[in-house]
């Protein structure tokens, strides 16, 4: 099955809809356009009756249908959910009994293609090998969506098994949904391996996303197309349900337009969950309501370590950064500059192995518990499908991760415990140690250079070294928002720090976002655009 087919879905769907288009009742200013929308106004107008769930689904789903799926065909989108607009209903219906589920009743959503809902959509990391399997539960991220009363609207594309399959792949592109494209130059790639989420959001498909990050698979395509990605603390959002790489480093998380949204999807995520057991730590340490720290004045008295080590690779990034650091102090933000993190770049090596290692593991008990009708029960499985299918799945790139992985031992080799003590327990102690030792609120840095050109023949070419590694190998929350625009491309700029620090970092990025309003509206352009230099992306899985 194509991405072609499963989007006649939402051509079925939006077949019956009414042609009434809800944003223009949305009122005057920037909200009044439905496709940047924020959360706040969305619920505004349907607790006002001038939306329902229904029309804002239907809106939704005639705008997949005109802009992902054809006209510049964005292909961010891999699925629309054909049960969207009765769930619509059974919302709407609980609405006018006066049962309010959360603040986000009826507000409609995408999820990563990795990410198991129990319905009509499939769930595939964007193989063909596991089209057709069906998973018997949701995720708990799905559950507790719809328990808030979320619309799962859609299932988005990504990079083919969120980018851990091999070390020349082309970011954005999977077997079963084909390549997503950046929506301010279509020529450019979306970073990844949560592209389509990060895409979907950016060009107003729906106001939220989730996406699943090992390293970098938010933040990256959050920057790229200038939007909000928010990477939680390991163990503050449930992986149950998600197709694993490391149970290390993956966590899920929320991708927006504004922090503000992104707070609001984040305190629905969170909270421990007995089918994943490193939630457990996140007992007594969570927040039930996390937009509680959006406070404009949270810069005010806040320090702040500039890690100097990603300056001088661009000069107009340099430039946005500086511009950065002026806006922070304006603030009343004290900056302080730090060479480099030790430790970080001798952890690279070892990160790997861990992933190696982890996925292995990790990917055959996943696997090894799907229902009766999957016929693919472990890498050795994937491997074999890939092979006898490589036409359609190795066309462009192959599988030497998977190869890699599979000649892997069990966890209990001195190897991988070894990896694992230089990974994460020593990203962690550069973390805390020199926030301890400046008395650091957040550490800043460029998340990663603007969109490069995709190129399908040589894969993803990185020479724009991004901040992904450190948070994500400590198991360490990471926030980037848009930090301005390289000849109309955005750049997002970062803040990370130590284990559950998400209401410090929202606080900061929250007051950032409102004193600089970097978020641009895409334009959907052709061609790669005028970008001074072509940086590739952070490390992205």
């Amino acid at each position: 099955m194509r991405r072609r087919d499963l989007l006649a879905i939402a051509t079925a769907a939006w077949a019956g809809c009414s042609r009434r288009r809800p944003g223009a009742d949305l009122g005057a200013g920037d909200d009044s356009d439905l496709a940047e929308a924020t959360v706040a106004s969305l619920r505004d107008a349907l607790e006002k009756g001038r939306l329902t769930a229904r029309s804002l689904c239907e809106a939704m789903l005639e705008r997949i249908r005109e802009v992902d799926a054809s006209g510049p065909s964005l292909n961010s989108v891999i699925e629309a959910n054909p049960e969207a607009l009765a769930d619509a209903d059974r919302l709407d219906a609980e609405r006018r009994e006066g049962r309010i589920r959360s603040p986000l009743h009826g507000i409609p959503a995408m999820l990563k293609d990795n990410i198991d809902t129990a319905d009509s959509m499939e769930t595939t990391a964007g193989s063909l090998a596991l089209v057709g399997s069906g998973v018997e539960t949701d995720s708990t991220v799905a559950a507790k969506m719809r328990e808030a009363g979320m619309v799962l609207i859609a299932k988005t594309n990504l990079s083919e098994w969120a980018n851990f399959r091999s070390r020349r792949s082309t970011s954005g592109w999977s077997g079963r949904g084909g390549l997503t494209l950046n929506p301010y130059f279509l020529a450019r790639n979306p970073c990844g391996s949560s592209s389509g989420s990060g895409v979907a959001v950016s060009a107003g498909l729906a106001p939220l996303a989730i996406g699943t990050e090992t390293n970098g698979s938010i933040v990256c395509p959050s920057s790229v197309n200038g939007i909000v990605g928010v990477k939680p603390t390991v163990g503050l959002v449930s992986r149950a349900g998600i197709i694993p790489i490391s149970h290390t480093q993956d966590t899920a998380g929320p991708m927006a337009r504004t922090v503000a949204d992104a707070a609001a999807l984040l305190s629905v995520l969170a909270g421990p969950d007995r089918r994943d057991e490193a939630t457990a730590t996140s007992n007594g340490r969570l927040a039930r309501d996390y937009t509680r720290f959006l406070d404009e004045e949270a810069l005010q008295g806040a320090r702040v370590g500039l890690l100097r080590e990603y300056w001088g690779q661009h000069r107009q990034i340099d430039a946005l950064l500086d511009d950065a650091i002026s806006a922070m102090q304006d603030a009343g933000a004290e900056v302080l500059d730090i060479d480099e993190l030790p430790g970080i770049a001798e952890a690279r090596r070892p990160g790997l192995e861990v992933m190696l290692y982890e996925f292995k593991h990790g990917l055959n008990a996943y696997l090894g518990g799907l229902g009766p009708d999957a016929k693919i029960r472990s890498l050795s499985d994937v491997i074999q499908f890939n092979e006898e299918h490589r036409n359609d799945e190795m066309p462009y790139f192959g599988q030497d991760i998977f190869e890699d992985a599979m000649a892997k031992g069990p966890l209990s080799e001195p190897a991988y415990r070894e990896a694992l003590a230089i990974s994460r327990d020593g990203c962690r102690r550069a973390i805390d140690s020199t926030m301890d030792e400046l008395t650091l609120d957040a550490f800043f840095a460029p998340t990663t250079g603007p969109a490069w050109v995709t190129d399908l023949v040589h894969g993803d070419q990185s020479s724009f070294r991004g901040c992904s590694s450190a948070a994500a190998r400590a198991g360490y929350p990471h926030i980037t928002v848009p930090g301005g625009l390289v000849q109309g491309l955005p750049v997002g700029v970062s803040f990370f720090g130590r284990a559950w620090s998400e209401p410090r970092l929202l606080g900061i990025a929250h007051a950032f976002e409102r004193a600089t309003k970097h978020r641009h509206v895409p334009r959907m352009l052709p061609g790669p655009g005028l970008a001074e230099a072509d940086p590739g992306p952070a490390d992205s899985s």
